[in-house]
């Protein structure tokens, strides 16, 4: 009997343990998951336009609405840098946005589609002209940069190439 409480012990602390580790997962999430399901994202046009109609050029939608469900949790996320802090070697501050221009040759997207991102260790420059996956724990909070107003911060973990 006492052989078979130890086991069940044993079981029961490798499941936790188990259960901790796979909790620890980040959760992939895609942009749309930053946004309320009955927001619109404007639509972004081809850069000739914007080009031939400077006024378009300012961000859309300030006000634009977040999801507060998800401050706090550890994700993973593609996208595109757009730096902001580093020096002559690796980006250290970065917005990461849903795709490639934005911010700099289109206006950028609404503040739930753009996230502040922090990586101490940096990020090499060769691998900002491609997508890539940030991991980290995101935090819903607004924060006006030089080029767009925010509505999320992320202290990145990891930035691995997307492809």
């Amino acid at each position: 009997m006492r052989t078979f409480i130890q086991s069940v012990s044993v079981l029961l602390v490798s499941l936790f343990a188990l259960n901790n580790v796979i909790a620890a997962e980040p959760r992939e999430i895609r942009w749309s998951e930053l946004k309320p399901e009955d927001y619109e994202v404007p639509a972004v046009q081809d850069p000739s336009f914007y080009e031939m109609n400077p006024e378009a050029q300012i961000q859309p939608h300030l006000d634009a609405p977040v999801v507060e469900a998800l401050d706090g949790q550890s994700i993973k996320i593609p996208g595109y840098i757009v730096p902001l802090e580093g020096d002559d070697r690796r980006v250290t501050e970065f917005l990461l946005v849903p795709y490639f221009g934005a911010c700099i040759h289109v206006p950028p997207p609404p503040p739930n589609q753009i996230i502040h991102v922090e990586f101490p260790e940096g990020v090499p420059y060769a691998v900002t002209y491609d997508a890539v996956w940030i991991t980290g724990t995101i935090k819903v909070e607004h924060r006006d940069s030089d080029l767009a107003l925010v509505g999320y911060q992320l202290t990145a973990d990891s930035v691995e190439s997307y492809f």
